[in-house]
């Protein structure tokens, strides 16, 4: 886990992510727009200009990683990295509503 931006470039913007991008590795930056905690499971909505994209924590994130996701409040400005995967649970209210990060 890294505290700064620094050396970390974008893979795409937030809205631009699809079903093609699965198994690639991303770095987002944006806005965190809603956090859901779950206790062992978090989902965050981070924006930018392009539209949102669903970052997930669960028990298979590292424990630093996880803990600093529980401390994410909305309009924090974030950078992730981490594995664009298939979601769950699906939703065609948003064009990237079949994946997550």
């Amino acid at each position: 886990m890294i505290e700064t931006i620094a050396g970390l470039k974008r893979t795409k913007y937030c809205g631009q992510f699809r079903t093609q991008d699965i198994g690639a590795q991303a770095t987002v930056f944006g806005w965190v727009q809603k956090v859901r905690n779950l206790g062992g499971l978090i989902f965050v909505d981070l924006r930018d200009r392009t539209g949102l994209v669903q970052l997930s924590f669960d028990d298979g994130t590292d424990q630093a990683v996880f803990e600093k996701a529980s401390s994410l409040r909305s309009e924090y400005v974030i950078a992730a990295t981490g594995t664009v995967r298939e979601r769950e649970s699906k939703t065609d209210k948003i064009p990237t509503g079949d994946i997550e990060i």
